[in-house]
């Protein structure tokens, strides 16, 4: 172990504000970038490679969020280039302004390669009116009637909308492999359910773990079913990561999470999370000892009210839920005489 990676700075918690950094330890910078959304920032790091920077995430590509990156490059990264871009997963605050990173700097990408094919893809599904498909999937779903109407009508949320045209070209991240970065060795785990294939970084030098979206404090990522794969199970995919990657965790681990705030304590929050998303199950099967459309398993799920808003991702992540309890024979469903798909208890 180097000098460099052993020496630990005073353990950073507060968060450095739009266009400044923090140090975590050395060579180690905690970034934040804004976000248009309930969900207002995600957290980047800088990693120093001396003439450069390796840079894990990247932010929403909008004009504002640009800004911040100059300020940020200007200041307190020195003026030195960003060398690589490395993107945990594929959704757009993360890989958003991985192509304007490239293209200014001719830096490398380095993704999941399921990952970099689904970024890739979604940049060409642009839409100015939700498809056939979504429509149907919305309805079979039991989304509210009016908004239903109401959302026939409006320009879906598309990929391109927030995220740079990719280059052609990568480097895959895989499961097991290492990868050096910031003066550290680092092991390269995959966790599932948030997004697929989503990387995880955990130094062999010292205490540090990034852990993206798969290892936040406090709050569960989204585990949301999407028109393109109906038939998902990512609330089982992501218990059984969680159960996974608590092999490798260590009450010693400092993570570095995709959004909130660093944290200790990493074995006793994958219990949690996964925990948290049995309890879920539980209740829901309970819900749906009578017949029920997604739309109608929120309470037992959020036990709080669902604005439009988050209506959506709301949507999904219910039949996340009643996709495992099918998957797991706890559940059955059908399709009503008005083609709304309804679940039950087995």
């Amino acid at each position: 172990m180097t000098d460099r990676a052993t020496a630990r700075t005073a353990e950073v918690h507060e968060p450095p504000a739009p266009g400044e950094a923090a140090e975590i330890a050395p060579g180690v910078f905690w970034l934040r970038l804004p976000l248009p959304w309930a969900l207002d920032h995600v957290n980047l790091y800088a990693l120093d490679e001396g003439d450069g920077w390796s840079v894990i995430d990247t932010g929403l590509d909008t004009k504002a969020i640009r800004e911040v990156w100059e300020a940020l490059l200007a200041g307190p990264l020195g003026g030195k280039p960003v060398r690589r871009v490395v993107v945990t997963h594929h959704h757009p605050d993360h890989v958003g302004l991985a192509g304007w990173l490239m293209a200014k700097f001719g830096a490398e990408l380095l993704m999941p390669r399921t990952g970099y094919l689904l970024a890739r893809m979604l940049l060409l599904d642009e839409q100015s009116l939700p498809t056939k498909e979504t429509l149907a999937f919305w309805k079979r779903a039991g989304m509210d009637p009016e908004l239903l109407a109401q959302r026939r009508t409006e320009r879906p949320f598309n990929f391109a909308d927030w995220v740079a045209p990719l280059p052609l070209g990568y480097t895959r991240l895989r499961e097991g492999g290492t990868i050096r970065m910031g003066g550290r060795d680092w092991t390269i785990r995959m966790g599932e359910g948030h997004a697929p294939e989503h990387a995880t970084f955990w130094s062999a030098d010292d205490d540090l773990v990034i852990g993206g979206d798969q290892l936040l404090p406090g709050i569960s990522p989204n585990l949301g079913v999407q028109p393109t794969e109906p038939e998902n199970d990512p609330v089982s995919d992501w218990i059984a990561a969680c159960d996974r990657l608590s092999r490798f965790a260590e009450a010693r681990h400092f993570v570095l999470p995709g959004h909130k705030r660093p944290y200790r304590g990493l074995p006793e929050r994958l219990a949690q999370m996964a925990q948290g998303h049995r309890e879920a199950l539980d209740r829901l099967e309970r819900h749906i000892a009578v017949p029920r459309a997604a739309s109608d398993c929120f309470a037992p799920l959020f036990r709080r009210s669902v604005t439009r808003d988050v209506y959506g991702l709301a949507l999904g992540e219910a039949l996340g839920h009643l996709n495992a309890l099918v998957a797991q024979g706890r559940a059955v469903r059908h399709t009503d005489e008005a083609g709304i798909w309804r679940w039950r208890a087995a």
